[in-house]
């Protein structure tokens, strides 16, 4: 897979998460076709602060995505980030900054990567969906892919900062839901959180039947 990319930062990174998967993980993916060309949500399950870059480093060609922005609190690490087009987000507050900024990334027609639960889990299992993800997609009309990841937090678990050792990683990327598929309407009371609430359960969907809940 070639990275269609002049962002020098964007390549070190991915090139830097391919090697890295080389080393502490059998690396599997499917679906990555799936991923169209213009704008588009990329919504998945969290497990690992390692699931950015991963998802990155499963596409040839280069995308945003929504980060808290205490991870930019770093200058050296902030700065990295922002170079790989990380839009801050202040997850304690109703961001309108944010907000504009994602909306206007997908105006655009880049692709941009979220995650419905909003946070990491803290022991594999997918969690509750927050109104993040809906609000973008019912705002933008943008179609979402689902992704489902297993197996990153057996390499970096939620707290930890070295990897924990080599496991299997799985990424499945879903086919794109249409608004239709997400949108309850504007009628509805809990519009964006049922749209989040969609999306979390094409996410769920993904995932083996032999593997609940991972």
């Amino acid at each position: 897979m070639i990275l269609a990319s002049q962002n020098l930062a964007y390549r070190l990174v991915y090139h830097g998460c391919r090697s890295a998967m080389e080393v502490f993980a059998a690396l599997e993916v499917e679906g990555w076709e799936n991923v169209p060309d213009g704008a588009c949500l990329l919504a998945s399950n969290h497990q690992s602060m390692l699931d950015p870059p991963l998802i990155g480093s499963c596409l040839p060609r280069e995308i945003a995505f929504v980060a808290r922005r205490t991870l930019f609190d770093n200058p050296v690490f902030g700065a990295l980030i922002r170079a790989c087009n990380a839009i801050p987000i202040d997850r304690e507050n109703a961001d309108i900054g944010a907000i504009r900024a994602a909306l206007a990334a997908l105006g655009a027609g880049h692709g941009l990567l979220i995650f419905p639960e909003g946070t990491r889990s803290a022991d594999g299992r997918i969690g509750e969906a927050e109104a993040g993800v809906g609000l973008l997609a019912c705002k933008s009309g943008a179609p979402v892919v689902p992704i489902h990841i297993r197996g990153a937090r057996d390499v970096l678990p939620r707290g930890e900062v070295v990897p924990a050792g080599a496991a299997r990683i799985r990424v499945q990327f879903g086919r794109p839901m249409p608004a239709t598929d997400y949108d309850p309407g504007r009628e509805h009371p809990k519009r964006f959180l049922e749209a989040s609430r969609r999306i979390l359960t094409r996410i769920a969907s993904l995932q083996d039947c032999s593997d609940p809940g991972l």
